[in-house]
């Protein structure tokens, strides 16, 4: 099916683009404030997504897109930056690998209550598997999942507002486009999110370095823009419960990052966690690739 190879080699690339966010974030936190960063993120690229909208004479949503719409921003422009920023101010980018794991398998259920997917019993067996995997392999770091803090409750609230984000913009790209999608949640999010980061700008003024700076721009302009162009058109692509499957691999490059930014340990048991990660991903996409008995195509 090419179609679906197409969409998982665009929701690799968008993973790709992703892996740096949580070690870059935990980078920004040093010198900015997590306001500033979770909001201006989304704030910066608002402006070129007004432009290029513009710019190409995109059609605007109608009707219950605008809702749809908001679903999105409300996800992955407002919830998901501010949530994590928040929470890497106060444990390691590798923590917060450990419960980001499990974002492929909450969009793979979001998405198949969604978009009516019908994925078979062996997608699910290792979807979970893969899940599990992922949050062993970031835990075997040196990590651990010791007691909830209340880091982790807002990185689950994260998980949550992405998932759900996500399985809405996957459908929503099929009507609007991949691009105009994420650009049209940036736009819609602007007003909130641009007040929100001259408040934390102002709550604590930066003290950031040319690194924090950077990292920044990398989120603003990368993470919260050109990625969700190739994340969107992937799960657009879909089926949107089998492309999702793809960030399990995220886990992996995330703590590879880590290691080398931040200085945090790799181990043999890291890299043949990242193994087991990556096989359960390939499987899992092999199972939907295969189209049902009796059925001209996967679901």
């Amino acid at each position: 099916m090419p179609a679906s190879r197409s969409g998982l080699l665009w929701g690799f690339v968008g993973v790709l683009a992703f892996s740096l966010t949580v070690p870059l974030t935990r980078v920004a936190v040093a010198g900015l404030s997590p306001l500033f960063i979770g909001a201006g993120r989304a704030a910066v690229p608002a402006v070129l997504a007004a432009v290029l909208l513009l710019a190409t004479r995109s059609r605007r949503p109608r009707g219950r897109q605008w809702a749809r719409v908001g679903v999105v921003a409300l996800g992955v422009v407002l919830g998901f930056p501010l949530l994590t920023s928040y929470a890497l101010t106060q444990v390691p980018a590798a923590h917060g690998a450990v419960v980001i794991a499990i974002l492929p398998a909450a969009t793979a259920v979001i998405a198949a209550l969604r978009a009516r997917e019908r994925p078979p019993v062996a997608f699910w067996v290792l979807a979970a598997t893969g899940a599990a995997a992922a949050v062993g392999f970031a835990a075997a770091s040196g990590v651990g999942v010791g007691g909830l803090q209340w880091a982790d409750v807002l990185l689950f609230g994260a998980v949550l507002a992405a998932a759900t984000a996500y399985a809405e913009g996957g459908m929503l790209a099929r009507e609007l486009g991949s691009w105009q999608t994420i650009c049209w949640a940036l736009v819609v999010g602007f007003p909130l999110m641009s007040a929100l980061a001259v408040v934390g700008w102002v709550q604590q003024p930066p003290t950031a370095g040319a690194g924090e700076w950077a990292s920044f721009a990398y989120l603003a302009l990368v993470s919260m823009f050109l990625g969700f162009f190739a994340w969107y058109r992937g799960l657009g692509i879909g089926p949107m419960a089998q492309v999702s499957q793809v960030q399990l691999v995220q886990p992996v490059l995330s703590l590879v990052w880590a290691a080398l930014l931040l200085g945090e340990e790799l181990t043999v048991w890291t890299v043949l966690g990242g193994l087991v990660v990556i096989v359960c991903a390939a499987l899992a996409v092999q199972v939907r690739l295969r189209p049902p008995s009796g059925s001209g195509r996967a679901a």
